[in-house]
């Protein structure tokens, strides 16, 4: 299996609201960026499809290590919330339907052929490329945005 590093993250302006989101995928010398952008989502949305864009963009299995400042995103692998909703027909420990639900499904299936490492890094703090993501998703929403007026 081929080792790849995807680094993530989402953008909004407002919650709802216009948002954007990238991802950097690197393998061996090779760097990819992906970027979009939706008329209305939410924070959490964008964040998702940063990983799903990221994730269906690889065309054979991959050993990946994913980075995302998203505790969100990161915790629902890491700490079993994903497999919990998935047992309890998709309902969250408020005995609510879990949302973004259209998103987790199809991350599950992007990421089933890849052994995915989820790994949170913070935010806003200096690493290359989550700045460097946060700028493709900045600069998504800005495009979607300018191109509605």
């Amino acid at each position: 299996m081929k080792n790849v590093t995807i680094y993530t993250d989402g953008s909004c302006s407002g919650n709802p609201g216009p948002g954007g989101w990238g991802c950097v995928l690197v393998y061996d010398k090779h760097m990819k960026e992906l970027w979009g952008a939706e008329a209305n989502a939410t924070n959490q949305r964008m964040e998702l499809f940063a990983a799903i864009a990221a994730l269906e963009a690889l065309k054979q299995p991959c050993a990946v290590e994913l980075y995302s400042d998203s505790a969100y995103l990161i915790n629902a692998f890491n700490l079993g919330w994903l497999r919990n909703w998935r047992q309890n027909g998709w309902i969250n420990s408020k005995k609510q339907p879990v949302e973004n639900q259209d998103l987790w499904r199809r991350l599950l299936m992007a990421a089933e052929n890849h052994s995915v490492t989820w790994r949170k890094v913070k935010g806003h703090a200096g690493n290359e490329l989550n700045e460097h993501c946060d700028a493709l998703a900045r600069a998504a929403l800005t495009a979607k945005r300018e191109e509605e007026v």
